[in-house]
């Protein structure tokens, strides 16, 4: 895409655009919710699937002239239904947000409860945190990690859900470096008779490739962003099980209806088929290669982060991503994100379990290995981030900052992005 028209009509958003495209090709993007997507899906995305209004569903539209853009939205269902496994894949949501809207207006009314994992201790903004909408419309409980272990506590779950009785629970994280026990998430759904939702934002495409176990067997209902791991354009996808069908027969109708009209209108046709041919990546072999590569990656640099004298969340990890605990460092991790920025080394500040800062200024950083992998980096380039990312925050000099930002520079010029 050589963008000759936007340079063209518009120079000042051209000029933006390739700051951020020089920005991006020299620096080491760590962000584990981050990618490069293809070429192909970005050039799914800029198509002029854009100028069409197709309010409805595929077959039953609120417009006319919605022929074609009824067949992309159907290969997009099929493709999402095939991959993941299910009966229904509703590929409408505009992101995972606004797919686990849906997920609580098809199954709760306002004011019930839901059970999801504590923000500071690795859980989303969405399942139930008090200035979001999940923790002001409905009454919003939440479990924990275990103080020693810092994984998930399934006693206190437990204890909870019975005392509680929430009728939607959500199995997910967005920080949290371990396999999600789905087996041990729906007997605790069981114990309170609760919809056992699995948001897999973050892990959808290493279900895909195999390296992390679906939770197709036990959840009811399935929500996921199209990017991060699945490395395609932004999106949501909302999903509903074998499971979930035995447990409400009608839970299909409800899901679409919490789509549109329920939280959103017009659906983004052009979102939708970019995210068609991420899909159809991710159903090659290819694919898994990478999937396999990024669990490859995360657990040589956590395991050389540790070599190095790093505290990890959890002691290491099983996924993609890993959160640094920087307590005995004498850095926040504010500070320890904004000297990496300058040394070409992007990631984010991170609560850690039990964190006596605050989440503005917390105790941790948050890195994972989607993006680096996408660059074809393999094991012996994770070993030298971590040994640039210990220089940096050891020595937290201008002379350190630059040479690592050069060998930043070089290391990426050998990787480009796709």
């Amino acid at each position: 895409m050589n963008y000759k028209n936007l340079k063209k009509k518009d120079r000042e958003v051209y000029n933006i655009l390739f700051k951020e495209r020089k920005r991006r090709e020299d620096t080491l993007e760590m962000i584990p919710s981050e990618n490069h997507t293809s070429p192909a899906a970005l050039e799914g995305l800029a198509t002029i699937f854009n100028d069409k209004y197709s309010e409805g569903y595929p077959k039953k539209r609120y417009y006319g002239g919605n022929e074609f853009i009824d067949m992309v939205e159907i290969l997009c269902q099929e493709r999402a239904r095939k991959l993941f496994n299910v009966p229904h894949a509703n590929v409408q949501p505009y992101s995972g947000s606004p797919a686990n809207h849906a997920a609580y207006f098809a199954v709760l009314k306002p004011g019930e409860k839901a059970l999801g994992m504590d923000l500071s201790v690795g859980g989303h903004l969405t399942h139930g945190t008090s200035v979001n909408f999940s923790g002001r419309y409905y009454k919003a409980l939440s479990y924990g990690v275990d103080k020693k272990t810092g994984r998930v506590d399934f006693k206190e779950m437990e204890k909870i859900a019975k005392k509680e009785k929430p009728k939607l629970i959500w199995a997910s994280t967005s920080a949290y470096p371990r396999v999600l026990e789905w087996k041990k998430f729906r007997k605790v759904a069981d114990l309170a008779g609760a919809y056992l939702v699995a948001d897999i934002a973050h892990i959808a495409g290493l279900i895909i490739s195999g390296d992390h176990p679906s939770p197709v067997p036990y959840a009811h209902l399935i929500t996921t962003t199209t990017h991060k791991t699945l490395r395609g354009p932004r999106g949501g996808i909302i999903m509903v099980t074998k499971e979930g069908l035995k447990k409400d027969k009608n839970l299909i109708e409800k899901v679409d209806r919490a789509v549109f009209p329920g939280t959103q209108a017009g659906p983004h046709e052009h979102q939708i088929a970019g995210v068609a041919v991420c899909l159809k990546e991710a159903s090659g072999k290819n694919f898994q290669k990478y999937g396999h590569q990024i669990i490859k990656n995360s657990k040589t640099l956590a395991n050389s982060l540790v070599k190095k004298g790093f505290r990890l969340v959890t002691g290491g990890t099983d996924n993609h991503l890993m959160v640094v605990d920087l307590r005995d460092k004498g850095i926040s991790g504010k500070d320890a994100q904004e000297l990496l920025d300058k040394a070409g080394i992007t990631v984010n500040k991170n609560t850690v379990p039990f964190d006596p800062n605050p989440p503005f200024s917390p105790s941790g950083i948050r890195l994972g290995t989607p993006a680096v992998t996408t660059r074809k980096m393999k094991e012996k380039e994770m070993e030298r981030i971590a040994d640039f990312i210990t220089q940096v925050i050891k020595k937290r000099d201008k002379k350190t900052v630059s040479e690592i930002r050069g060998k930043v520079k070089n290391l990426c010029r050998r990787f480009p992005i796709p």
